[in-house]
């Protein structure tokens, strides 16, 4: 039976730890319940919110309207050929632990992507991505349900219009769609990458060789030592996407700027790291009231207790102009901020 609760408390569903609540909020742990949700000729007059593992939201201090946590769980093998192996999991699934569940049945291809926070859902939203993998490399199909028809739709790679950390689903299609399930394609011929970050110097250190289960364990261990755990200070992970400038822009600040850290994207463009920018305009391990830059990773936001949504606003707003003013740079923040 569907429960609808009121004022709830998401202080702790957000890993920002952001002090916020929700009008209305209700669990999602069956198709039933959310079909049920969208008949309800109460609920469908107010605004609709989708929550995963909180991990990628800037939160208000009341969300208006109708907050759904999605715990859709469940996760199989529903395919297979030559080429691949087909795997699909509930939009409700930890992402991190459903990572692991496929390196332990012997199927490479998500060991980049470990350790990342939140849920299954929300990773091709995002188009969640880390040390040369994005979810676009793996994605094969996602299930989805519109919030206002009920209509259940198989999406598939080219519908969802991927980019760099961008997906139809937060662009046009942005709160239109529930996505329930999504399908993976683990190829059977898979090469493990590790030039990315210092996946290669973990994997010396640790004594391993390159298999997935092996890049995994490197990948968390370079994540532990760079990265704060949520559970320990809040934050929402890389808080500023990596802007990506002309080359032309580009080759100026490199003459400016020597060690500026950069990569190549295709002949016109070039992709920026965030990081560096925010390290050299002297945010790395500074803080604005209760929030600030992580003295560890420049690229990441922390709550240092009893933060609100103005307050990383104001911080977000701060770096953005220092950095533009600086370098003559935009950079875009990658949490969504609700209202």
């Amino acid at each position: 039976m569907l429960q609808i609760h009121t004022n709830y408390s998401l202080t702790k569903l957000n890993t920002f730890g952001l002090t916020a609540a929700a009008e209305y909020f209700v669990v999602i742990e069956s198709l039933e319940q959310l079909r049920e949700c969208i008949a309800n000729p109460q609920l469908r007059t107010m605004p609709w919110w989708i929550l995963g593992g909180g991990s990628n939201v800037v939160l208000p201090d009341l969300v208006h309207g109708l907050v759904l946590q999605v715990s859709l769980r469940g996760k199989d093998l529903v395919a297979e050929d030559d080429k691949a192996w087909y795997v699909r999991a509930g939009a409700g699934e930890n992402w991190h632990k459903f990572v692991q569940w496929t390196l332990g049945q012997g199927w490479g291809g998500l060991e980049n992507l470990s350790l990342i926070p939140g849920t299954v859902g929300a990773s091709p939203v995002q188009n969640i991505g880390a040390y040369g993998v994005e979810i676009k490399d793996v994605f094969h199909e996602l299930q989805a349900i519109n919030l206002k028809t009920g209509e259940l739709h198989t999406f598939a790679h080219h519908d969802c219009r991927f980019s760099y950390r961008d997906s139809v689903f937060k662009q046009e299609e942005a709160g239109v769609w529930c996505i329930i399930s999504v399908v993976f394609r683990l190829s059977k011929n898979h090469q493990v990458k590790t030039s990315y970050g210092d996946i290669e110097q973990a994997l010396l250190e640790l004594g391993l060789e390159k298999t997935p289960s092996n890049v995994a364990q490197a990948v968390i261990t370079v994540r532990q030592r760079k990265l704060p755990d949520p559970a320990e200070i809040g934050n929402a992970g890389s808080y500023f996407k990596n802007p990506i400038i002309p080359t032309t822009q580009a080759v100026t600040l490199k003459r400016q700027y020597p060690e500026v850290v950069m990569y190549s994207v295709d002949a016109q463009s070039t992709k920026l790291a965030a990081g560096w920018l925010i390290e050299q305009a002297g945010w790395k391990g500074r803080e604005l009231g209760v929030v600030g830059m992580f003295a560890r990773q420049a690229l990441v936001m922390v709550n240092h207790g009893g933060a609100i949504q103005d307050d990383v606003i104001r911080l977000e707003n701060k770096i953005k102009d220092e950095i533009n003013q600086k370098f003559g740079v935009s950079i875009e923040a990658e949490p969504i901020k609700w209202e």
